[in-house]
């Protein structure tokens, strides 16, 4: 069969959404145009959409992204973005809970709450996600080095409130890779911490096939400052690396790469976006088939959430970041995303505040319902434009994988490793974060507000969410209660067992894990057992 043939047979018209695939003024559309023999969405290598029908059978999960004070505080929020239509939740945790540290350990004092939710125990998650019914809402968190422990206070909670874990759908970040890249959040050392991402991978493999175990995010590295390419290629490769790291540890390649997952940055270079995310689907469904022998067509299929730039926010006239959102999110839109997140405008002065964030959901309404962008598969798809810069994206990023595969001889996971520890990735994202910033101080490139068309930046500034000394007092008061009302005794014992089954690298955790906060062991007493045998990282800087 011709690619058409195979795409023709892998539509399924029955399924379509319940709208009118029209133009505004009546003109029918199809659901992808292009040559016989040409690419096709839901077909291999898939550069034009996993799945054959793309938006025509289901539009992408609006999920945004809420967390701040407490739990309570976070599970009101959570409950208005349901109550606005919004169909997936995204945890945001602050800085002690990212770190592992309880809310009143003596680094956390002034960071309780403030940059997302704080998460001590698992009296906490049950607060977090009260009166959400799990079973029929997809959970994403966002959580990378105390990962598992929150993870296994989720799959606590949810099974005190009567949802099986088997019934549990979402995301774990679970990215630790990139920490050491990136974003910094890091705690014990990097093939300790891939013991732990490792342990989750089989877990869920086993036992929740809903869930997403590894969410591999380009997110940070782009906020970090590297360019397109380098977002694609880092992310990718760590993606290589989490597939070697399970197939170590004995797991078939297609039991569990179909719950593999990816998050990209949408930044404001509109198109070199749209053919970043078409590179990244071609080069995953080809090494996945080529390199790691996979069969499964989900294995190869590349499923990616994305949320619209941060950096690319401004506190100077921050009305203009509604524009940028939306152009970004118009870009991961027309560039497959399966999930969005769209930043609220006020996210370059502090969280965002309920008005903010439901401009930022409405914006995906209005992409969703009223430009008609969902009716076509890929309809960049063809372009010259596109196509050469999906070409070159995709050159750039194999060229980059070369480098680690020599790196670790062989080993995309062991060159990741070392480019961790030789400072590799590190140096190419700190050399084009300060190219691009020259460029926008010498005024090569524009930010408005910013640089240039700077009227207006001394407007009254808009009403932003505030977060109090009386909040974290009332966490670190309900952190109290915590420990006055457990049984010490099955803590001690619970923590007892972690150390001694952290010291036997073939045991998986989870199992243990779950058992330690269920007894309400904070994050920090876990996170401490298990440093007790692993060790702490420290990053050696680049001179």
């Amino acid at each position: 069969m011709d690619p058409r043939e195979q795409w023709q047979a892998a539509y399924d018209a029955s399924r379509t959404r319940d709208a009118d695939f029209t133009t505004m003024s009546g003109i029918p559309l199809e659901p992808v145009y292009g040559p016989a023999d040409g690419e096709f969405p839901g077909v291999y290598p898939y550069t034009r959409g996993p799945y054959a029908s793309m938006y025509r059978s289901k539009l992408w999960t609006m999920r945004m992204f809420a967390g701040f004070g407490t739990a309570e505080d976070t599970n009101w929020r959570f409950k208005e973005i349901i109550k606005s239509g919004g169909d997936g939740l995204s945890t945001a945790f602050d800085m002690p809970t990212l770190l592992g540290l309880d809310s009143d350990d003596a680094m956390s004092i002034g960071e309780v709450g403030r940059c997302g939710v704080a998460i001590d125990s698992l009296a906490d998650m049950e607060d977090l996600y009260a009166g959400i019914d799990l079973g029929e809402i997809t959970t994403s968190m966002t959580i990378n080095s105390p990962a598992a422990v929150i993870f296994a206070m989720f799959v606590a909670q949810a099974e005190k409130a009567g949802v099986h874990r088997s019934k549990l759908g979402g995301t774990l970040q679970n990215d630790i890779l990139k920490e050491y890249q990136a974003q910094k959040e890091f705690v014990f050392p990097p093939r300790q911490s891939m013991r732990l991402v490792r342990d989750t991978i089989s877990f869920t493999a086993a036992e929740m096939p809903r869930w997403h175990s590894v969410s591999i995010s380009g997110y940070h590295i782009r906020e970090a400052g590297s360019t397109a390419a380098e977002e694609l290629a880092f992310t990718v490769a760590n993606g290589f690396a989490y597939v070697e790291l399970a197939m170590q540890a004995g797991l078939p390649i297609d039991t569990f790469a179909p719950r593999l997952s990816f998050f990209f940055n949408a930044h404001i270079d509109f198109f070199e976006e749209i053919a970043k995310y078409r590179a990244a689907r071609r080069i995953w469904a080809r090494w996945m088939k080529e390199r790691y022998g996979a069969t499964n067509e989900r294995s190869m299929q590349m499923r990616f959430h994305t949320q619209t730039a941060g950096v690319s926010l401004t506190a100077q006239q921050p009305e203009v970041n509604i524009v940028r959102t939306a152009i970004e999110a118009l870009a991961g839109v027309l560039g497959g995303t399966q999930s969005l997140h769209t930043n609220s405008m006020d996210e370059a002065l502090a969280l965002p505040t309920e008005k903010a964030a439901r401009i930022a959901l409405r914006t995906q309404q209005v992409i969703a319902h009223e430009t008609n962008v969902a009716h076509v598969a890929d309809p960049l798809g063809g372009s010259w434009y596109v196509e050469e810069l999906t070409d070159e994206m995709e050159r750039q990023a194999e060229e980059i994988f070369a480098h680690l595969d020599e790196l670790g001889r062989g080993s995309m996971l062991e060159g990741c490793i070392a480019g961790i520890e030789e400072n590799y990735f590190q140096g190419r994202i700190a050399d084009s974060a300060y190219d691009l910033e020259r460029s926008f101080n010498d005024g090569r490139r524009t930010i408005v507000g910013v640089n240039r068309f700077t009227d207006g930046n001394d407007d009254e500034q808009i009403p932003v969410l505030q977060i109090t000394n009386e909040d974290e007092a009332r966490q670190l008061k309900r952190l109290q209660k915590v420990r006055d009302d457990r049984d010490e005794t099955a803590v001690a014992n619970a923590l007892a067992k972690l150390r001694t089954e952290a010291a036997d690298p073939e045991i998986n955790l989870m199992p243990t894990l779950i058992e330690a906060v269920g007894v309400y062991a904070t994050l920090g007493e876990v996170m401490g057992a298990m440093g007790d045998v692993f060790g702490r990282h420290v990053e050696v800087p680049v001179i």
